[in-house]
């Protein structure tokens, strides 16, 4: 495992972070016997940042990630979580959810805590109800190591929120795809400037750069003469840069533990030659161009008002169109939409166009106006075809 120093804490972190947003599940809960072998596995192997945050899971991550941490883990690992800014009402709501936090996590102390989902209009808000005050004390008091902000907003606006406070690190999304989106190249040098440890979320967005490459990125993969996967390149592309501190991977499967793990053994910044680089680049440009819905998959959208499986939606959508997968698609698309398994119908023409989705929105997406071509895509002629097959294979 090599580590990297975060600037103003000293603190020599691993370059490979566990995230506890999409853990490994069983019948719609954390499995928790095989999401606690996967982290202390990591941890054992030299992981030592562990993200986690109020919401994840429905709240079922943090008091998970306390059981996790039981059996002496917890001294070995610098623990994050993040005020969840958006449910914050006043000042004492800040003290209520951090205090609720440390209970929830089982310890008396976050290492790493930040103000979660920023963007220029959410800092102003909560700015004025006195973060910056409670911050401090929480500091003093003990109950957080180190201040914090994830960033979901636009580019002009980070700067802004970075000169804000005296923060020790932020947490932003960066990956070969979005060197322009939210913060992107910009906000990570503008971040290094000002003495900030970076740890970058989303580095495989959402899992889409892991996965199968449509043959048109295939094709430029195989134009390499060192041959990795399609992770691999992701996540060495991200290390790459020398700014950059931790990498979070919300690791479910023990191949994903144990590749990333490799990877992170090795992935010194300024190690990809220029043609390396130079290929990423170009697939980044190629995905652009084929990619119909730039969905991360955080949920951060849900619940619905309307029930509609906004990531379901467009994850099928984005099968369909950029990976080519159409009949599979189709079948994905019903499969999760219906309501078969769930007992939820979440087709994307529930949406009632309410809006209630686009504040929250990390990658401020017209989702209504996308969710029409969803239904556009998916729920025309033999849509009660493919579900009653559906229905035929999974409730007999």
């Amino acid at each position: 495992m090599l580590y990297r120093r975060a600037p103003k804490t000293g603190d020599e972190l691993s370059i490979l972070g566990f995230g506890c947003m999409r853990l490994a599940q069983k019948d719609g809960r954390i499995d928790e016997a095989r999401a606690t072998r996967q982290i202390r596995h990591a941890i054992d192997c030299g992981v030592n940042y562990i993200d986690t945050a109020w919401p994840y899971h429905a709240g079922e991550s943090e008091p998970f990630v306390g059981r996790v941490l039981a059996d002496g883990y917890r001294e070995r690992v610098r623990l994050a979580t993040k005020l969840p800014a958006w449910l914050v009402k006043n000042r004492a709501d800040m003290d209520r959810f951090l205090n609720a936090q440390l209970e929830k996590l089982n310890t008396s102390r976050i290492d790493y805590y930040l103000v979660h989902s920023l963007n220029g209009g959410s800092w102003d808000r909560i700015a004025a109800l006195g973060v910056a005050e409670f911050l401090d004390r929480a500091q003093a008091d003990g109950r957080i190591a180190n201040a914090g902000f994830s960033y979901h907003g636009l580019r002009e606006d980070f700067p802004r929120v970075a000169g804000a406070y005296p923060w020790s690190f932020c947490q932003i999304q960066y990956n070969y795809l979005d060197e322009q989106l939210q913060a992107g190249t910009e906000g990570l040098l503008d971040a290094a400037r000002k003495g900030l440890a970076v740890i970058v979320m989303e580095p495989l967005r959402g899992g889409t750069l892991a996965a199968a490459p449509p043959p048109a990125i295939d094709a430029l993969w195989r134009e390499a003469e060192l041959r990795r996967t399609p992770a691999e390149w992701a996540l060495r592309w991200v290390w790459n840069h020398p700014e950059v501190t931790v990498v979070l991977s919300g690791m479910n499967d023990e191949a994903q533990v144990e590749e990333n793990l490799r990877i992170a053994a090795d992935a010194f910044p300024g190690s990809l030659t220029p043609a390396e680089v130079g290929l990423v680049e170009s697939v980044g440009r190629k995905y652009r161009e084929i990619m119909k819905v730039g969905c991360t998959g955080c949920g951060y959208c849900q619940p619905c008002p309307s029930g509609v499986d906004v990531p379901g939606c467009f994850d099928a959508f984005n099968a369909f169109h950029t990976f080519g997968k159409t009949r599979e698609a189709r079948f994905q698309y019903v499969l999760r939409a219906s309501g078969i398994l769930s007992g939820h119908p979440g087709y994307a023409s529930l949406c009632s166009q309410c809006g209630d989705c686009l504040d929250k929105c990390p990658q401020s997406l017209a989702i209504p106006d996308l969710l029409e071509q969803v239904v556009a895509q998916f729920e025309g002629d033999g849509l009660k075809d493919v579900e009653a097959m559906v229905r035929g294979m999974f409730q007999n």
